[in-house]
């Protein structure tokens, strides 16, 4: 028998569930293509900000054979936005995995997914738990959470991650594990809410040590996060005579890798370099003046801070890794946000 927290879970999922473009009714398993590529964009991302770039991609690479196929310029350039680049290359080796070494069919166990490029211990217990029916506790930022609450646990995350798995897998239940998952994520997004949680609305209130202590918002305590660093660096836009702007590509590992980007000098914690002495990390040599402003971008683990720099010399050559580009065809370039950003600032 399901544990009783597993079906009321289950009760409530039935009537309450979300409509996303990637999943399947309650009941019904979903296509593991759909559930792979859409856990792969919610990492480090929103519902909201994932469903048209998965309605985009689903549309123009039905099938990961498809997607395999397509080439890497592309998958980065319709992935633009949605950050941590590195998702998105592994997104293209694994579907070059599965549509070739596997014959187009994804593993249906953890061990085998987790053997793929760029599926980590969440993705492979999400796809084999939804896609399936594997009985695999699925633990996101919203179940991290509503675990907490309901078993109130006074471990700061992330020290409690161990315990809170161990936890729910004790609730998994044998049928229907996939929907069981979901639910905990719907239950987390839409009712156990960071802030203000919906006790009156929640299906497990009675069972919530969290709620009976009387201030279930304060669970699941966080260690304090380090303050992020800063970086600066002065980036070249750089016009040829025939209006083009140069650009060069990142090196296929690390952070943006293989995206396009203004070229700059090195990104350095040290203060903002001068214009003259950066001037040596120039792609070509030019007569540089500084644009006033500074373009400000955050990543992870550090704040990025970009003087721009413009210069407009005659037509020549692009340098190694470099290629000129045309305004107008600068939508269809796999350019990150923080390169967007400057673009704009050197345009305006």
């Amino acid at each position: 028998m399901p544990h009783p927290i597993a079906r009321a879970l289950l009760d409530w999922y039935d009537r309450h569930a979300r409509r996303l473009p990637w999943r399947a009714l309650p009941g019904t398993t979903a296509d593991a293509y759909d559930v792979w590529l859409s856990e792969i964009m919610l990492q480090q991302t929103t519902v909201a900000t994932v469903t048209g770039y998965w309605d985009r991609f689903r549309a123009r690479w039905p099938t990961v054979a498809a997607l395999a196929a397509a080439p890497l310029d592309d998958v980065l350039g319709e992935w633009a936005g949605l950050g941590y680049y590195a998702r998105a290359r592994n997104l293209h080796k694994c579907a070059g995995v599965v549509a070739g070494t596997l014959g187009g069919r994804f593993p249906d166990t953890v061990a085998g997914l987790k053997a793929l490029p760029g599926i980590g211990d969440y993705t492979a217990a999400a796809i084999a738990a939804i896609a399936f029916d594997r009985p695999e506790p699925v633990l996101d930022g919203n179940v991290e959470r509503v675990i907490a609450r309901l078993f109130a646990v006074e471990t700061p995350l992330p020290a409690a991650k161990p315990a809170l798995r161990a936890l729910l897998a004790d609730l998994v239940p044998k049928r229907r594990p996939g929907d069981f998952a979901q639910a905990m994520m719907d239950l987390g997004a839409t009712v156990c809410t960071p802030t203000r949680p919906r006790c009156l609305a929640c299906p497990l209130a009675e069972a919530c040590a969290g709620r009976a202590g009387g201030a279930p918002a304060r669970l699941p305590l966080k260690a304090p996060k380090p303050e992020r660093p800063v970086r600066r660096a002065v980036a070249f836009w750089l016009v040829d005579g025939q209006g083009r702007a140069l650009l060069r590509r990142r090196p296929e590992r690390g952070l943006l890798g293989g995206m396009w980007e203004v070229p700059s000098s090195p990104w350095q914690a040290a203060a903002m370099p001068a214009l003259a002495a950066a001037a040596a990390s120039a792609p070509l040599a030019a007569p540089w003046r500084a644009l006033p402003g500074v373009v400000r971008h955050t990543f992870t683990h550090f704040h990025l801070e970009l003087t721009v720099a413009a210069g407009r010399i005659a037509d020549a050559p692009a340098p190694p890794a470099c290629r000129w580009v045309a305004l107008p065809d600068f939508a269809t370039v796999a350019l990150p946000t923080v390169m967007r950003k400057v673009i704009d600032h050197a345009v305006r």
